[in-house]
C-alpha cells in the first residue's frame, strides 16, 4: 500500500516532467518550421525582443526590482555592434562578443549605483541614468544622432555561413536566442536563482540569515545587462540600423509591458508578451486606429482577466489541476 501511495505521489511530478518536455519538443519544431508560414525578418525581431524581455524579467521577475534602464544596454549593444562591423571590420561574432562585453560594463556601473536604493528609488535612479546614457549617444560622434548607424552590413559567420541570407540569419538568431534562453534558465534554476527568489520576498530576513544581499542584486542585474546587450546586437544583424529609439526610456518601457503581459516571474511569460506586443504592431499598424489603443486594450484585458500574465494563469491552473489530481488519487487508494 505504502508503495502504491509513492508511486502515486511521484505520477504528478512525472506528467509535469513529460509536459514540459513536450512543450520543448513542440517549441522547437514550431521555431524550425515557422519561417514557411511567417516572414522571418517578422519572426526574428520577435526573438530579438523575446530574449530581451526574458532578461529584463531576471531582474523584474526573480529580483523584484523594476528597471527603466535597459534599453541602455539594448540599444548601447547595438550602436557598439554596428560601428564595430561597420567601421572596424569584425565579424558577426565577435560583433555580437563586443556589443555584450559593451553591456556587462554599462550593467555593472550602472548596478552598482542604482542597488543601494530600493522600490521607486531604484526605479528612478534606473531611468535617470538611463537618460544620461541616451543624451550621451545623441552626443557621440560615431552615432550620427538622429541618422543613427545604416547599412550595417552582415557579414558571413565563422568565414562560411552567409548571414545576408533571411533563411540562414534566421536559423543563427535562433541558435542564438535557444543559448540566451538556455542561461536564463540555468540561472533561475541554481541555488543563486533559489537565492533571488528569497530577496525578492523578504529581503530584510535574507539579510539577516548572512547573505550579501546587494552582491546578488548586482550580479543578477549585470547577467540581465548582458543578455539584453545579445538582444541589441542581434537587432542590428537583422534590420542592419541602429537609431536612438533603441536607447530611449520608451524602450525600456515597452519591454516591461510586454514582461507583464505574457507573465513576470515565468520563464516564457516575456516572450508570448513580446509576441503579442510586436504581432499587434505588424499587423494594426495599417489600420486607421493608433497602435498604442490595441496595446492599451490588450493590457487592460491582461489585467482584468489575467492577474498574473499570460503564462502565470495558465501555470497556476495547470498547478491547481496536478494537485487536485493528485490528492483524488490518494483518496481513492485510502
Amino acid at each position: 500500500m505504502t508503495a502504491m501511495l509513492a508511486k502515486t505521489q511521484v505520477c504528478p511530478l512525472h506528467r509535469r516532467m513529460y509536459a514540459k518536455l513536450a512543450l520543448l519538443a513542440a517549441g522547437l519544431a514550431l521555431l524550425a518550421a515557422a519561417p514557411m508560414f511567417l516572414y522571418p525578418v517578422f519572426l526574428m525581431k520577435l526573438l530579438c525582443f523575446g530574449l530581451f524581455a526574458a532578461a529584463l524579467n531576471l531582474v523584474l521577475g526573480y529580483g523584484g526590482m523594476v528597471a527603466f534602464g535597459h534599453a541602455t544596454f539594448f540599444g548601447g549593444a547595438a550602436y557598439v555592434t554596428a560601428h564595430a562591423i561597420k567601421e572596424w571590420g569584425f565579424g558577426a561574432g565577435s560583433g555580437l562578443m563586443i556589443g555584450v562585453a559593451f553591456a556587462l560594463v554599462a550593467g555593472f556601473l550602472m548596478g552598482i549605483i542604482a542597488i543601494r536604493r530600493q522600490g521607486f528609488y531604484f526605479a528612478m535612479t534606473t531611468l535617470a541614468l538611463s537618460q544620461m546614457a541616451y543624451f550621451a549617444f545623441f552626443q557621440a560622434p560615431f552615432t550620427n544622432a538622429e541618422d543613427g548607424i545604416q547599412r550595417v552590413p552582415r557579414p558571413n559567420f565563422l568565414g562560411f555561413v552567409p548571414l545576408a541570407d533571411n533563411l540562414a540569419l534566421y536559423y543563427f538568431v535562433v541558435a542564438v536566442f535557444l543559448i540566451g534562453m538556455a542561461v536564463i534558465w540555468r540561472v533561475i534554476h541554481s541555488p543563486f536563482g533559489a537565492s533571488m527568489t528569497a530577496i525578492r520576498e523578504n529581503e530584510m530576513r535574507t539579510l539577516s540569515l548572512g547573505y550579501r544581499v546587494n552582491r546578488y542584486k548586482l550580479t543578477v542585474f549585470v547577467i540581465s545587462a548582458g543578455l539584453s546587450g545579445l538582444a541589441g546586437s542581434l537587432k542590428v544583424l537583422v534590420f542592419q540600423i541602429a537609431t536612438l529609439t533603441d536607447v530611449a526610456w520608451q524602450m525600456s518601457g515597452e519591454v516591461i509591458l510586454m514582461t507583464l503581459l505574457g507573465g513576470v516571474g515565468t520563464f516564457l511569460g516575456p516572450v508570448i508578451g513580446a509576441a503579442l506586443v510586436l504581432t499587434i504592431q505588424n499587423y494594426m499598424a495599417s489600420t486607421s486606429v493608433p497602435v498604442t489603443i490595441f496595446i492599451g486594450a490588450a493590457f487592460i484585458i491582461c489585467v482584468m482577466l489575467f492577474r498574473k500574465g499570460i503564462v502565470g494563469e495558465i501555470d497556476a491552473f495547470m498547478r491547481r489541476e496536478w494537485a487536485a489530481d493528485s490528492i483524488r488519487k490518494k483518496v481513492e487508494l485510502q
